[in-house]
């Protein structure tokens, strides 16, 4: 007996110390606890950490509770919590004892270097298209659009409008594949701005491209199936087709887009043709219209289906936007992607899909099963941007915004670019590409950047095999005219002393 209540007087003295560590906030994890919490986190390190051992009984609630100095019902409420999980086991009559409870065995050492063994070969994969994300700080941060200009008032008003009248059905599960005000919406500005052939049924809200990408690999391709990539090309479509196990075969990109002519004759057939048509990402050229039909025709004799990225052809600066792919011939085997992270803001996570009538069904009901549909409220609110021409305003806004933007980038590199950089035509996009002449030049001027705070988006990230070129993408729309000219000096001026130039 005596035995037993050392023991328990040891319990009583371990968890009165480890409850005024949590109390003192020596325990930082537990300072903000209540406590019967804090009671709880005490007893359950004590059992997990071996302390207390397996089979010994606790003291009764009322002794431990007058010795802690604590309410016997927070003793209680920590006792029936650790009871229902299975750390402790109350025996009628008897008490309550701690239950038979091993941890598990220590992980080995892994040895440096040694990828996660929690990661399939698929997810070390995607991992390998990652790119670095920029804060807004970087000038030269691809693809991020100008945030200061978003209309947020106007926005705002139209998300309380529906917020106020939604119906009750739009806050639970949805599987119509959209608000169907959005979707016709859509469907007017796609047939008169990009020439695309669709009626509302056909169009499908995703919860951006990048989800709309993963159903076309999902729903139309299998393990190992082969997919066309643009080479260079977009990181995010290489990493969704890579995530799903596709065998990406590089198709290399000339001053004409896409050249399926130069592929080797024994280059597996495609089950899926990713393309950029109006303004190729990242080397902003334009798919002619030869090169297109020659593709549509390739995609019919193999019975594949093209994927169309149409990512930012609303900003094209010489000329009106490109008419789609998509809308050149009756019957396209063409799935449009569209997304509004471009034109609006990322974190709005919308996107669309314009889908062949054969596949329309199979896709509602897939996206409903694997993603559920949501923001029907954003949705609505969206439509009516649209609707009431708020969209095409700010689209013209922008265009003439990333216009004067892309122009203060080419007067801050003018004094690079009179010695020898070539940047690209920048008819169209938010970004522009800079050829270098070696890696290591570009290597360099990566890390540079790194240290002066600018981030540099190197070009040969975005192939997939050797030989790769050297360069820069440098986004345009997201920055200031003043971050542009000062991150934009600093690069010519590094550039012109990589050079050995004066």
């Amino acid at each position: 007996m005596a035995a037993s209540q050392a023991h328990q007087l040891w319990i009583i003295e371990a968890i009165g110390l480890k409850l005024a560590a949590s109390a003192s906030h020596i325990d930082a994890s537990n300072a903000s606890l209540t406590l019967g919490q804090r009671l709880y986190a005490a007893l359950r390190e004590s059992i997990q950490s071996g302390a207390l051992a397996s089979g010994s009984q606790l003291p009764a609630s009322r002794r431990l509770a007058a010795a802690l100095g604590i309410g016997r019902n927070t003793v209680l409420g920590a006792v029936d919590r650790l009871v229902a999980e299975g750390f402790l086991q109350a025996r009628p009559g008897s008490g309550v004892f701690v239950a038979e409870w091993q941890p598990p065995p220590p992980l080995a050492p892994r040895s440096r270097g040694e990828a996660p063994p929690q990661l399939s070969i698929r997810g070390r994969r995607v991992l390998d298209f990652e790119r670095t994300l920029s804060g807004r700080h970087s000038a030269f941060a691809p693809g991020v659009p100008a945030l200061d200009r978003f209309p947020r008032e106007r926005w705002q008003r139209l998300l309380r409008r529906h917020q106020q009248r939604a119906p009750t059905a739009w806050f639970d599960y949805q599987s119509q594949g959209g608000v169907s005000a959005l979707r016709e919406a859509l469907c007017d500005y796609l047939r008169l701005s990009r020439s695309v052939r669709c009626h509302p049924g056909q169009i499908l809200i995703t919860q951006g491209a990048q989800q709309g990408f993963e159903l076309v690999a999902r729903l139309l391709a299998d393990v190992g199936d082969t997919l066309w990539m643009e080479e260079p090309g977009y990181g995010g479509a290489q990493s969704c087709f890579v995530s799903a196990g596709l065998a990406l075969e590089p198709v290399p990109v000339d001053a004409e887009g896409m050249n399926v002519a130069a592929l080797a004759a024994d280059t597996p057939a495609p089950r899926l043709i990713y393309v950029t048509p109006s303004h190729q990402y990242p080397c902003g050229v334009t798919l002619p219209l030869a090169r297109r039909m020659a593709l549509l025709a390739l995609a019919r004799h193999h019975r594949a289906w093209i994927i169309e990225d149409d990512y930012d052809s609303e900003f094209r600066y010489a000329s009106a936007p490109i008419a789609s792919l998509q809308g050149l011939i009756e019957e396209a085997p063409v799935i449009y992607v569209g997304t509004f992270s471009k034109v609006l803001y990322p974190g709005l996570r919308l996107g669309y899909l314009v889908l062949p009538e054969t596949l329309v069904e199979p896709f509602r009901r897939a996206n409903a099963r694997l993603h559920r549909e949501g923001q029907y409220l954003v949705q609505a609110a969206l439509a009516d941007f649209i609707g009431e021409g708020h969209f095409v305003r700010h689209v013209a806004q922008m265009r003439e915004c990333y216009r004067q933007r892309q122009a203060a980038l080419r007067e801050a590199l003018a004094p690079a670019v009179a010695r020898g950089l070539v940047l690209s035509a920048g008819q169209a996009g938010m970004h522009l590409v800079a050829r270098l002449d070696t890696l290591d030049e570009e290597r360099a001027l990566v890390e540079q950047a790194a240290a002066a705070d600018i981030l540099l988006s190197p070009l040969s990230q975005y192939y997939l095999r050797a030989p790769v070129q050297a360069g820069l993408v440098l986004g345009y729309a997201g920055a200031t005219p003043a971050e542009i000219a000062r991150a934009g000096g600093w690069l010519a001026r590094r550039w012109l002393a990589l050079r050995g130039a004066d």
